[in-house]
């Protein structure tokens, strides 16, 4: 029997958090214009390592799984390859889960090869995989010189054509309207039967959420860096699609979300610690570049492009920590506050699967141990229990039955 309590994961994005912050004199975003010469390889040796072992010590210590995700051409996160940190991690963990959330599928001319790549991950860790499908964001398109018009065909088009590969017998032909393959014959083929679990992040697009929710695929959609109204009211546009257009009941395995975490021993020290690095994130490593280069043209419907641009201005630009707080787009506080939140969201949205950002902007290595250390040991017991019982939806599905 599937144990259906909740799950806790620890993501990395790995910022360049030894940025130069006087680049705003002369740009105005960390992303695709700013030069490269602001990256010093050594810092970025120490960076990169130090996030290994961050990763590393909360799989020590009890997260669930451990995440990392893709973007390139940027200091928002130094991670173009995804695949090669859960490379790295596969060998160093023997327990938790290692999720790539997520990997571009679509922006490559060859997905075949990614699909070897996390086929290889998936047998070295003995079937400890996560696998993301996520689209990317127009910078990314922009980044690899994609045409990001053809964004939600390519998305789907890998995808069918990775599933096929990891499930089918080659060799086999392949020919869409972005690939073609005259041999598909994926050595090794994945270590989980008949694939890693798939998960899908997004910033809440209806295409990407009814495409999730289809019964043909039921993968978890995960929503993050929303006020958590936003949060809920997509979690419960999947179930409701779910139930609406399929017919059935999408269970709490299928429902994630993503948020950046801070404890600290009181309210006040946690505020006051995690506030600039809070505010770096939100205020300098986020875009800020034009709508168009963000959600290009054709990219998503309009009533998509209409939700995502309502919450993504309460979450990007001149962001103070209280009023992140107070919106729920960050967990800020005391292990007794991270933990009453928590169980409070969950009651209100009834995800299987929690995704907690421990490091984001500028936080400093101390204190992103010391945050690590104090949740696993004083939040984590306290929400391990949370079950679709604490989920406010329980009840009324099971009024409804009756």
């Amino acid at each position: 029997m599937t144990d259906q309590s909740l799950k806790v994961h620890m993501f990395h994005l790995m910022p360049y958090a030894d940025l130069d912050m006087g680049y705003r004199e002369n740009y105005n975003s960390v992303w695709l214009t700013l030069p490269n010469s602001y990256f010093d390889p050594e810092k970025g040796h120490a960076l990169y390592n130090r996030y290994l072992d961050e990763l590393e010590l909360g799989a020590e210590l009890g997260f669930d799984g451990i995440c990392v995700n893709e973007h390139h051409q940027n200091a928002y996160g130094l991670m173009p390859s995804p695949v090669v940190m859960a490379s790295a991690l596969a060998r160093r963990t023997r327990d938790v889960k290692i999720a790539i959330l997520g990997n571009a599928f679509c922006l490559r001319e060859h997905p075949l090869t990614l699909a070897e790549e996390h086929a290889m991950i998936d047998c070295i860790t003995g079937g400890r995989l996560i696998t993301g499908f996520v689209r990317g964001v127009g910078c990314e398109y922009y980044s690899l010189g994609v045409n990001p018009s053809f964004s939600l065909e390519r998305h789907q088009e890998a995808h069918d054509l990775v599933v096929r590969a990891w499930t089918e017998t080659g060799p086999f032909a392949f020919e869409g309207k972005h690939y073609h393959f005259e041999y598909v014959n994926v050595w090794p083929r994945p270590y989980q039967q008949p694939h890693p679990p798939i998960w899908c992040p997004s910033q809440g697009s209806v295409e990407t959420i009814e495409w999730a929710a289809h019964p043909d695929r039921k993968y978890t959609y995960l929503q993050a860096y929303s006020p958590f109204d936003s949060v809920q009211r997509y979690l419960d546009l999947y179930r409701d699609s779910a139930e609406r257009l399929y017919g059935y009941t999408a269970s709490s395995e299928q429902i994630a979300w993503s948020t950046p975490v801070y404890v600290g021993e009181t309210d006040d020290a946690a505020i006051a610690e995690a506030a600039p690095h809070m505010e770096s994130l939100f205020n300098v490593f986020l875009p800020k570049i034009s709508q168009t280069m963000f959600f290009p043209p054709g990219y998503m419907s309009n009533q998509s492009m209409k939700n995502i641009m309502a919450h993504k201005r309460a979450a990007r630009g001149g962001q103070v920590i209280q009023d992140m707080i107070d919106k729920g787009i960050v967990i800020c506080g005391s292990p007794d506050t991270v933990r009453k939140t928590i169980v409070d969201r969950h009651h209100r949205a009834g995800f299987q699967n929690l995704v907690c950002m421990m490091q984001f902007g500028t936080l400093p290595a101390d204190l992103t141990e010391k945050s690590i250390r104090l949740f696993t040991s004083e939040v984590l017991p306290g929400i391990r229990g949370l079950n679709d019982q604490h989920y406010r939806g329980f009840e009324r599905t099971n009024a409804a039955a009756e």
